[in-house]
């Protein structure tokens, strides 16, 4: 969900869009640079959010953080953004940051997943008060990317002493993409009976839903809207009415409507369609939740290119 014109003004977004969750950006996802939050917009912030009921809320982290690197420099200014990113999400209250696990430019795969562990099990127990989880997001596969794998998003939990506060993210595109067949119905069963053995469902707190324009294997990051994509509405139909995630926020990350001013404080079109194509799709399709949550729960995403998802300070809008 847009944060333009201030953190507030997210939840406001999330209002007008019915949703039970969703996910900013606490800062510009593709700077460096880290401006102060305000405490009086932490605080506003903060009484939206108690006052909406509307939640879990998570934040998306930065796209520069790369702690798989054995760059000194970069590692170094990695390190630090994911701190000032966990510090803002329990400054704000969320439930977690979704970070992309990193890319090993040099070195090997194993190597990678040793940074990306040490690091971040660094970052926790700096911070051993603290609530937010870290949430390794599963990944497309595209280049050197790590966490593109059950197997390896396993890895880095069981180096970090399975740390309580580190949780997994799924997407529905990135698992399409990484070659997780879930559109067939024995696909969709494969596919969660190994995350179940070897991450755990209890580790899982988040879904983005998205669908893809690319397919199967193809190993690229490229968001479509839901039922326009190589998924189908299939697999979204089954995870919608699957009772393993049944209490999960689920966020959409597709394309904006183009041309339209990021700080009006109005429904936009294309989340609605997408919005209501997945309400459409839980069992009874009356657009209610099961749970008697407000509409079906899911937030807007972070779609304003069109391509992988990612825009300047959108977030997401899901259940």
């Amino acid at each position: 969900m847009s944060v333009a014109g201030g953190l507030p003004r997210a939840v406001e977004r999330a209002v007008v869009h019915r949703c039970d969750a969703f996910q900013i950006f606490a800062k510009n996802a593709s700077q460096w640079r880290r401006p102060l939050l305000p405490p009086s917009e932490i605080r506003e912030f903060r009484a939206a959010i108690r006052r909406t009921g509307i939640g879990p809320v998570v934040s998306h982290a930065s796209y520069l953080i790369n702690l798989a690197t054995t760059i000194p420099g970069l590692r170094g200014r990695s390190m630090e953004a994911m701190g000032d990113e966990l510090d803002r999400a329990e400054a704000l209250g969320l439930l977690g940051v979704v970070l992309h696990p990193g890319c090993y430019t040099v070195g090997s795969e194993a190597e990678g997943l040793e940074l990306i562990a040490k690091g971040l099990l660094e970052l926790l127990q700096a911070r051993g008060r603290g609530k937010t989880m870290i949430l390794l997001e599963h990944t497309a596969g595209q280049g050197t990317a790590l966490g593109a794998t059950f197997e390896q998003l396993a890895v880095i939990i069981a180096k970090m002493n399975n740390h309580r506060r580190v949780g997994v993210c799924l997407d529905t595109c990135h698992l399409i993409a990484s070659g997780y067949d879930i559109c067939s119905p024995e696909g969709y069963t494969s596919t969660f009976k190994q995350f179940g053995r070897l991450v755990g469902f209890d580790r899982l707190k988040v879904f983005h839903l998205n669908d893809s324009k690319k397919p199967l294997g193809s190993r690229v990051d490229r968001h479509e809207h839901i039922g326009q994509g190589c998924l189908g509405l299939d697999p979204f139909r089954r995870i919608v009415n699957d009772h393993r995630f049944g209490g999960l926020p689920m966020l959409l990350e597709t394309p904006k409507e183009e041309r339209r001013s990021p700080r009006l404080i109005e429904v936009d079109p294309l989340d609605e369609r997408n919005l209501e194509t997945l309400r459409g799709l839980i069992d009874g399709a009356d657009g209610s939740s099961r749970s008697g949550r407000r509409g079906s729960g899911w937030w807007r995403g972070s779609g304003g290119s069109g391509r992988s998802g990612r825009s300047d300070r959108s977030g997401g809008s899901g259940r």
